[in-house]
């Protein structure tokens, strides 16, 4: 009887211990949100340096984010490999974030075609004699803005991370603010979003996987 007791002590303490791996396997090293953070801010604060000096780069600064993809790609695979077990979270989390890259991909497809129809308006205006100062552009980037803010509060709360919560928040303001400003501004508040939402969550994300890497060996 002592045995059989014994044994099932023995089997619930495995248990426990197969819980605890399962859970400290999961891990996020940051270094997606830092990648993303960095690359959106680098190419908003470059694109409004082209807008306020007149200064045009010899190549389309945001063709940095199809490159990004690459090492995003890479970063994914590595990642999933390290975890021993997956969580509903983190299979809800991968979903999340693949949805919002497919939106950004048909939110840019729509506003090239919207932009050149209301190209062709314009020019018609100015043909009619009608002067008009819209720019579409600068609603444009409301539309990513709000986007931004959609998977980075649902993956905060999901993950109950503070900074990632508040950066979304962060998100949806300068979305608001960027309706009534002008292009210039709204690069800028792109930027302040982008650093606020992925960079600097990214950066605690890293600090602390590297905390708790050194934790185990």
């Amino acid at each position: 009887m002592e045995e059989k007791e014994f044994t099932k002590e023995q089997q619930l303490e495995l248990i426990s211990k197969m819980i605890n791996k399962a859970k400290n396997s999961y891990h996020d090293t940051g270094i997606g949100p830092i990648l993303w953070g960095s690359v959106i801010s680098v190419c908003s604060l470059l694109t409004w340096y082209e807008v306020n000096w007149g200064v045009k780069l010899p190549f389309d600064i945001w063709l940095l984010t199809l490159l990004a993809i690459i090492p995003q790609v890479i970063i994914s695979i590595k990642e999933k490999r390290s975890r021993k077990a997956r969580s509903y979270d983190s299979t809800a989390m991968d979903f999340i974030w693949i949805s919002f890259g497919v939106a950004i991909f048909l939110l840019v497809h729509i506003n090239i075609n919207v932009g050149k129809e209301v190209g062709r308006m314009l020019r018609t205006f100015r043909e009619m004699g009608i002067e008009e100062s819209f720019r579409y552009s600068s609603y444009s980037l409301s539309q990513f803005l709000l986007l931004y803010g959609i998977p980075t509060i649902i993956t905060g709360g999901i993950m109950r991370f503070r900074p990632m919560l508040v950066g979304g928040i962060v998100c949806w303001v300068c979305c608001i603010i960027s309706v009534y400003t002008p292009v210039s501004t709204d690069l800028l508040l792109t930027a302040v979003a982008a650093v606020s939402a992925w960079l600097i969550p990214g950066i605690i994300l890293w600090k602390r996987y590297r905390k708790q890497q050194s934790a185990h060996v």
